[in-house]
């Protein structure tokens, strides 16, 4: 399950994502509401935690204008702003829960699933590139019918590279996409993590499927890019 987090406190945002992630999810964060508007029209989630006292633009701002984009990913309003007139309006400009500060991260996760219960049966489809396949909604993956156990960064570095199967996905891309915008970690760090997913995707296995474009990125393909 893959969530974006926009939420300008840092310190909670990191708590989040950690958290998140040891229950398997797939997590961004963004730290202002500008960024997690690009971010959740560019890529691809199954919830959003939307805080409503962002930089930039603020948490009202950013559900309104995805509605109006008609995205409808789902959407958690986590904001100190608990008036019932604050609730109705966080409700009303799109959101689909809305949980006020502080909270219990039980409580939170609680929410979450309940909102992935709201998820059409449709917005999740397996992906198949050969015979590798991967369940997004039930964050498996199998090759030729084994199942192969990733980490929540293992699993979403495969998840974008088989959305893009086929096309050549630079290593910036990958890098914002699966750590974020504002990741400072280093491109050798992407190459450890595709280096990992090798050995658990194409190991003794034909053909292989990840391949390396030199100077530009990555391709999962049954075949090398010409």
């Amino acid at each position: 399950m893959r969530v974006l987090i926009v939420e300008d406190e840092r310190q909670m945002a990191e708590q989040l994502r950690k958290g998140l992630e040891r229950e398997g999810y797939s997590v961004l964060v963004a730290n202002d509401g500008e960024h997690g508007l690009d971010l959740a029209r560019t890529f691809e989630h199954d919830l959003v935690i939307l805080d409503w006292m962002l930089p930039k633009l603020d948490g009202v701002q950013v559900a309104r204008r995805l509605r109006q984009a008609r995205v409808e990913t789902r959407i958690l309003m986590l904001t100190a702003r608990g008036a019932p007139p604050d609730v109705v309006e966080g409700l009303d400009c799109g959101a689909d829960d809305y949980l006020i500060k502080p909270f219990s991260f039980d409580v939170l996760l609680a929410r979450l699933r309940a909102l992935a219960r709201r998820l059409p049966t449709t917005q999740l489809p397996v992906l198949h590139v050969l015979d590798l396949a991967l369940d997004p909604a039930a964050h498996r993956v199998h090759r030729s019918g084994e199942e192969i156990r990733l980490s929540g960064k293992e699993f979403s570095l495969l998840h974008f590279l088989m959305r893009r199967a086929g096309q050549i996905v630079p290593r910036r891309t990958l890098i914002e996409a699966v750590w974020g915008y504002e990741s400072s970690i280093e491109s050798n760090t992407l190459d450890a993590f595709i280096h990992l997913l090798r050995a658990k995707v194409d190991a003794h296995r034909r053909p292989k499927l990840i391949h390396t474009v030199r100077g530009i990125g990555y391709c999962l393909r049954h075949a090398p890019p010409s």
